[in-house]
Formats: structure tokens, C-alpha cells, sequence
């Protein structure tokens, strides 16, 4: 249903911004609106107005119909200011003002429509989808949080057991008792579990029921879009890594990343005289800022930003932090908007970086991390991005906590590269960007 909802979103913002303009050149303006530049015009419009939508997180990202308003509202002002400005630019009436301001007032109540059917579709997904949690209050309630922070598939947690309380007899049934008084409909163990054939006995008679079992890596990979980190090591065997196992996909991707990156280049030539106006402004000293990172097979090379630090601070001692002093009020513009990444699609043509990967980092951070968290180097297996899963479901990394998280989901994009995948993450990047979730 949370799909239906997008796609009528989508599908009613076409209908109507086309509805008003042929309501308009039949009955208005006495003309022909499908043989004039009105109609792509229109479709340009439709397009505003749906990454505006998307980026915004609408129809689908806010749990209540009262926060659904103001971003529905957000989105219809900033379609219709995009066409307003195109026109005073172009000097010219792209589209009357009856089908710009008609759509917009139109397309706020057809998103909180949209919206509802959406939650409507997230609560029955909630409601399926019970999980029973074997393995104590803890990991139910670490499984919960994280249920309700954006994962991939809604779920409940309906309830936790020990798992020394399932080990009886061959011939008992507490695992059974427990679904049952639970209303269960999907057990979550901890790895360790199924080695018990006490255990296994209890699943799979549940198994045979329609009961889903899962353990607490193909959960996390299937609800949360991440593989734990109590597991990243053993799991780390178990994929196929797309750019290594894939070659195919390899080739599909560096197309993709030189098209997108020679595209990039262009809007970098156009954008960095007004960054260049805005440094003598605010933030006096280079444009470009230049730093060692680590790629693919552990092979240094040098990465490209617009500075957004104070020049004589331009060096990072540290991990940056949020409201950082080093940064300029200039340079803050710059990281809020991500313009800061632009020149990095110098870097994606030169093959040091892909549109989408696991982020880059300092050689002294990788040297640090790799002492301390599992596998960590097995993500230099494949080309880094200019944006990636971890960046989209979890943000900045500020230190070694953050970096352990991110982790997680390096190792889930690392067992499901594909084009589709990829995809998926860019337009969610332009969510995070737009809705300003990206950091």
C-alpha cells in the first residue's frame, strides 16, 4: 500500500498540473495546450514539483498527518517558485498562472491524502510483521529503537525471550507458547540459537506454520538494511562483492560514473566563480582544498573540495564536529547545501572515486580503525563514493561510535551492489539533501 500511495502521489501531480493546463487552454485561452511549448513546460513543472515531494521525504517518511502539512506545503511553494523564477529569468509566461498556483494549491491535500494511505499501509506492515526477539529484553529493545528510526520494512517488537527458557526437552513446546501468546508472526534468534537442536526442533515446527525465523543478521539485513556488527566478521565470507565477483556490473558502474561525473564537471565550472565571489566575502583564502585519502585496494590519493575551514585551519586535527569553529559561516553554506562535494566529480573522473560507495577516509583515521573494528578493511575492496548507504541511513561519522555504525552499512552495500541499488541511494541522496537530513 506505501507503494500504491507514492505512486498515486506521482500520478496526481501529472494529473493535475496537465488537468488545469487543458482546462485552461479549452476554456481560457482558447488554444491548443498539447501542440504549444506550454506542454513541456508542464512536464518540467511536474518534475519540480515531484523532487520536491521526494525530497521532502513525502509520501511516506512522517508518522502523523499534522507534520505531513507543512512539508506538503514546503514542496507546492517550492515547485511553483521554481517555475515563477524560470519564467522572470526567461522573461517570458512559461505557464499560466492559473495552472502554476492552481497546482499548488491543489497538490498540498492530494499529499496528505497520499500520506494517510501510506501510514495506513506502514501500521498493517507494523501489524504483520510481530517480532518475537530470542535473546532477552536488551536485544528487543536495541531491535526496537531501531525499528523506529527509518528501517527498510515497518515491524513491531511484540515481545522477548530468554533463550535458556527454550531449552527443555525435546518434546516441549515454550517457543510455540510463546508466539502464540504474543501473536507473533516472525521469531528473530541470535545466531548462537539454531546450534541447539532443542531449538531448531521448536523453529522449524513453527517454520511449517507460516511463522517467519530469522536470525539477527538476516533480520537486520532484511528490516534495517544493515549487518550488525557483532557479525560483520563472519559474515564478511558470506557475499559476493559486486565490483570483485560481478564483472559486468563493474563496467555498467564506471559508465555511470563517467557520465554522471562529466555532468557534474560542467555544473563545477558554472558554480565555482560564484564560490570564488562568496570566499572573498566570507571565507577568505583558496577555493579548493585538497586532502589524502584512502580508495580502493589501499591506494592514497588526493580528493578535491571547495574549503569550508578557516584558512589558517584548513587541516583537520581532529574529527569535525558538528558547529565546528573552524568552519566559516561561508563554508557552513557550503556543507549545508553539499556544495563543499562538487569538486569530487574531478575525482570520479579520474577513477578515484564512484558516484556511489563507501566514503573515503584519512589514512591515519583507516590505520586507526582497521586496528580496531573487525573487517574494517575489506570496505577498500571496491572504489569509495561520493555518497553511499551509510551516508543516507545514518549521516556523518564524528568519531570511532559513529564510524562503527556506518560500518554496518558499508557491509550491507558491499553483499548488494548492483545498478538498481546504486540508484536507490542517489535518489535518496537527493532526499537527504533536499530535506536536509544529509550532513
Amino acid at each position: 500500500m506505501r507503494r500504491l500511495a507514492t505512486a498515486l502521489l506521482y500520478a496526481g501531480v501529472v494529473g493535475i498540473v496537465f488537468g488545469l493546463s487543458l482546462i485552461h487552454g479549452e476554456y481560457v485561452g482558447d488554444y491548443d495546450f498539447v501542440q504549444t511549448s506550454r506542454f513541456g513546460w508542464a512536464i518540467a513543472y511536474c518534475l519540480m514539483l515531484g523532487i520536491a515531494l521526494y525530497g521532502l521525504g513525502l509520501p511516506d517518511s512522517y508518522r502523523d498527518l499534522r507534520s505531513v502539512i507543512g512539508p506538503a506545503i514546503g514542496a507546492a511553494v517550492v515547485g511553483a517558485l521554481g517555475v515563477s523564477l524560470m519564467q522572470l529569468v526567461l522573461g517570458t509566461a512559461l505557464l499560466p498562472r492559473y495552472v502554476i498556483f492552481g497546482s499548488a494549491v491543489l497538490v498540498v491535500p492530494w499529499t496528505v491524502l497520499c500520506s494517510k494511505l501510506s501510514q495506513t499501509g506502514r501500521t498493517r506492515l507494523e501489524a504483520r510483521d510481530r517480532v518475537l526477539v530470542v535473546g532477552g529484553r536488551a536485544l528487543a529493545s536495541s531491535l526496537g529503537d531501531e525499528l523506529d528510526d527509518r528501517p527498510e520494512r515497518p515491524a513491531s517488537i511484540v515481545g522477548s525471550v530468554e533463550l535458556e527458557d527454550l531449552l527443555v526437552e525435546a518434546d516441549g513446546t515454550p517457543l510455540g507458547e510463546a508466539v502464540a501468546r504474543h501473536g507473533a508472526t516472525v521469531v528473530v534468534f541470535e545466531p548462537d540459537a539454531l546450534l541447539d537442536e532443542r531449538i531448531v526442533d521448536q523453529a522449524a515446527a513453527l517454520h511449517v506454520t507460516g511463522v517467519r525465523i530469522r536470525t539477527r543478521p538476516s533480520f537486520a539485513g532484511e528490516w534495517l538494511g544493515k549487518v550488525p556488527v557483532e557479525d560483520l566478521a563472519r559474515a564478511s565470507l558470506f557475499f559476493d562483492i559486486g565490483e570483485l565477483h560481478v564483472a559486468r556490473y563493474g563496467r555498467f558502474k564506471r559508465v555511470f560514473d563517467l557520465v554522471a561525473g562529466l555532468v557534474g564537471v560542467v555544473v563545477l565550472v558554472i558554480v565555482t566563480p560564484f564560490v570564488g565571489l562568496g570566499d572573498l566575502v566570507a571565507n577568505r583564502g583558496p577555493v579548493f582544498y585538497r586532502q589524502t585519502r584512502v580508495g580502493r585496494d589501499h591506494r592514497e590519493f588526493t580528493i578535491y573540495k571547495f574549503r569550508t575551514m578557516d584558512d589558517d585551519h584548513s587541516a583537520p586535527t581532529d574529527w569535525t564536529a558538528p558547529g565546528d569553529t573552524r568552519i566559516t559561516p561561508f563554508g557552513n553554506l557550503l556543507r549545508r547545501s553539499h556544495l563543499d562535494e562538487l569538486p569530487q566529480m574531478i575525482n570520479v573522473l579520474k577513477g578515484d572515486l564512484s558516484i556511489v560507495g563507501p566514503r573515503p577516509e584519512q589514512p591515519r583515521y583507516v590505520d586507526e580503525l582497521t586496528a580496531k573494528l573487525p573487517f574494517y578493511a575489506l570496505r577498500h575492496s571496491v572504489r569509495p563514493g561520493l555518497t553511499g548507504w551509510a551516508q543516507v541511513k545514518y549521516g556523518y561519522a564524528g568519531d570511532e561510535t559513529d564510524a562503527r555504525e556506518k560500518l554496518q552499512y558499508d557491509f550491507y552495500y558491499l553483499g548488494h551492489q548492483s545498478l538498481r541499488f546504486d540508484l536507490v541511494i542517489a535518489g535518496r541522496t537527493i532526499r537527504t539533501i533536499v530535506g536536509g537530513d544529509g550532513r
